[in-house]
């Protein structure tokens, strides 16, 4: 069963550090990583207007691996996160009926 998650990565600063992020993060490479966690086709992304962060609601197949990869601890990504994020919020989503 998927689980709603919303992942606030924060960058470092420094020149082409969203560029060099987002560019992996659609590359073979870091759609590769990101399927085993979630449903790609169903993330939705958001940039902040300074580009200092970026918010994607993921929809977590594998909230351990989940976990994992936005601390920085997933081995493939690892390299990308020590080089360009400073931090990252990790929530679960629940919807309010209304």
């Amino acid at each position: 069963m998927e689980k709603e998650m919303l992942a606030i990565a924060f960058f470092k600063e420094g020149e082409g550090v969203f560029e060099k992020f987002m560019g992996w993060m659609q590359s073979e490479e870091g759609l590769g990583v990101r399927a085993t966690v979630a449903t790609v086709e169903k993330t939705l992304p958001s940039v902040s207007p300074m580009k200092n962060y970026v918010m994607f609601k993921v929809f977590v197949h594998d909230e351990e691996k989940m976990i994992e990869f936005a601390s920085g601890n997933n081995p493939i990504a690892k390299p990308i996160f020590d080089e360009c994020i400073a931090k990252v919020h990790l929530y679960n989503c629940s919807e309010i009926n209304i």
